[in-house]
């Protein structure tokens, strides 16, 4: 937006990644003037999504890049034309593929920078729900959870049907599986339990030796169903689990869901939200100072050297920060990123076929390393998640730094996913960064989330958005359910008219015809009332 803004906001915050637009969000709906703003020219930060020519600029530097990514590395898999027979051949059997197909194809493409999957009755969906945020996107359930077992993809059931029609398990091991699960369940009904006094504080791995599980069982509820390693203790595994098994059966087989066109528009769903209830939103604006006043009641912001704003508090993302606010500038390296473009789903056709249909579904992998250290969520996307063209597969793949160099961390976990390059189209790689510093003392007046956390779901990023929110406000309520526009009474409208037009057209005939004989029916009574009345009076 070219017109100055406004001179003075309640809150100002810097940065549309998801904790700052949750906390616009929650401040905006109980009633705070809001400006929003972001240096660059796209919603989301280092959680936005891309098309494949804007991530391409992106990896190449002709795009302006956000302060929190850095070590872009890309690569082509295949040639930068194709010649007249081989684009042939690729139009008759989508095998195929040239650098310029592909980006005729770009808008096709929403490539998150930051991929989540979340669980059916997690944090961030129960959050959606009660606030009504939920109507701003759409969803679909994720098709297979998979893990790696003796060097092959094992499709894991997850509801009772998937465990009796697997061909992945014998019967004995169906009925542990079961077995175990149902015991999950009922995991902390009964405090005095004896497993749970016995393995209190001990490793989880410890209570499913005791079960007498086979190895492959055991694999498929510490890597896919409770997703936790060797250390992990039992309280906390059997949580997890429980949590799985408790987002069963909600929107689909599995208990994950995926944000249709990516997870981009997670923070988008927010902004929006903010926007309705008063926010102001300005992209492409640097922030050249942020300072408290000598009073300590004010901040002022200095935008782009030519407007100055002040407001109660300031909100701002890591990569955002002034430098003059850090007292410890030292970056750290965060999360370690892979994207790939490949040709064939998670672990080849057949695979898709007998779990996520021939599409290849949208799947979830978690890997570990063979020593067991490190590990790596992969997510496998294709064409019906709205994020890439049919015939080609995105794979997300996500691990915690250990060098500046994210294609050698991430090498372990590609050469099992990819055992045939030939198969990859492109592959990209950056880091996420954090930063280890301490900020000034600003009197509280501003306050900075986190980077993207390495989870499965959002968890993590909500508590740090409602900590920063019960900062600010600590006695409001926190995203307070917003009302549906057909809920809305305008000042002089009859809300009985606005409920009945939400009827269907068959009752509403139905109700206006009730309405008539009722109507009828009190014009005869008072006829019969006016003629009766003359006749008693001469009685009298």
């Amino acid at each position: 937006m070219d017109e100055e803004l406004p001179k003075e906001f309640d809150l100002i915050v810097i940065g549309t990644g998801f904790p700052e637009t949750v906390v616009a969000a929650a401040a905006s709906r109980i009633g705070k003037t809001v400006l929003h703003i972001d240096p660059n020219e796209y919603y989301g930060g280092s959680w936005s999504s891309f098309s494949l020519e804007a991530f391409i600029m992106l990896m190449d530097g002709r795009a302006i890049r956000n302060r929190e990514l850095t070590h872009f590395q890309y690569q082509w898999h295949i040639p930068l034309e194709a010649e007249e027979e081989m684009q042939e051949q690729c139009e008759a059997n989508n095998q195929k593929w040239s650098v310029s197909r592909l980006m005729q194809l770009s808008r096709k493409f929403n490539i998150d920078l930051c991929p989540k999957i979340l669980y059916s009755s997690g944090k961030l969906v129960q959050l959606l729900i009660s606030s009504n945020i939920c109507r701003y996107a759409e969803f679909r359930a994720i098709d297979r959870v998979c893990t790696v077992y003796q060097n092959e993809l094992l499709n894991v059931p997850c509801s009772r049907s998937d465990v009796f029609n697997t061909k992945d398990l014998n019967i004995v091991e169906k009925r542990l599986l079961m077995k175990f699960l149902t015991t999950c369940m009922a995991y902390g009904e009964n405090k005095c339990e004896e497993d749970s006094v016995e393995f209190r504080g001990r490793p989880f791995s410890e209570y499913l030796k005791k079960q007498q599980i086979t190895e492959k069982i055991n694999r498929c509820i510490m890597q896919a169903i409770a997703m936790v390693n060797e250390d992990t203790s039992f309280e906390e595994g059997m949580e997890k689990t429980k949590k799985f098994l408790q987002s069963l059966g909600r929107y689909g087989n599995t208990p994950f869901i995926f944000p249709m066109y990516g997870c981009g528009e997670i923070p988008q769903c927010f902004c929006r939200f903010c926007a309705v209830f008063g926010g102001i939103y300005c992209l492409k604006k640097e922030i050249t100072d942020i300072h408290v006043e000598e009073n300590g009641n004010k901040v002022i912001v200095e935008v782009e050297n030519l407007q100055t704003i002040q407001a109660d508090y300031v909100v701002c993302s890591p990569g955002n920060l002034t430098e003059q606010l850090k007292a410890m500038k030292e970056v750290k390296n965060h999360l370690s990123r892979g994207i790939f473009l490949s040709i064939q789903p998670l672990g080849g056709g057949e695979s898709a076929k007998n779990g996520g249909g021939t599409d290849g579904g949208v799947n979830l992998l978690r890997l570990l390393t063979s020593d067991g250290q490190r590990e790596a969520i992969c997510i496998q996307l294709s064409c019906p998640s709205g994020t890439c063209p049919k015939g080609i597969y995105i794979y997300h793949l996500i691990s915690p730094s250990i060098s500046n160099d994210p294609a050698t961390d991430l090498q372990p976990f590609k050469e099992v996913i990819f055992p045939d390059l030939s198969l990859l189209l492109m592959s990209a790689y950056f880091t996420i960064t954090s930063y280890n510093y301490e900020p000034f003392d600003t009197n509280g007046r501003i306050l900075v989330t986190d980077p993207p956390f390495y989870e499965l779901d959002y968890d993590l990023s909500i508590e740090n958005a409602y900590e920063i929110f019960k900062k600010l406000y600590n006695d409001a309520e926190f995203l307070p359910r917003a009302p549906d526009p057909e809920e809305i009474v305008i000042e002089g409208e009859d809300p009985r008219a606005l409920i009945e037009n939400q009827l269907p057209e068959d009752l509403r005939a139905q109700l206006h015809e009730l309405e008539m004989a009722t109507h009828n029916m009190d014009i005869e009574e008072n006829m019969n009332i006016r003629a009766v009345t003359p006749k008693a009076m001469e009685a009298e």
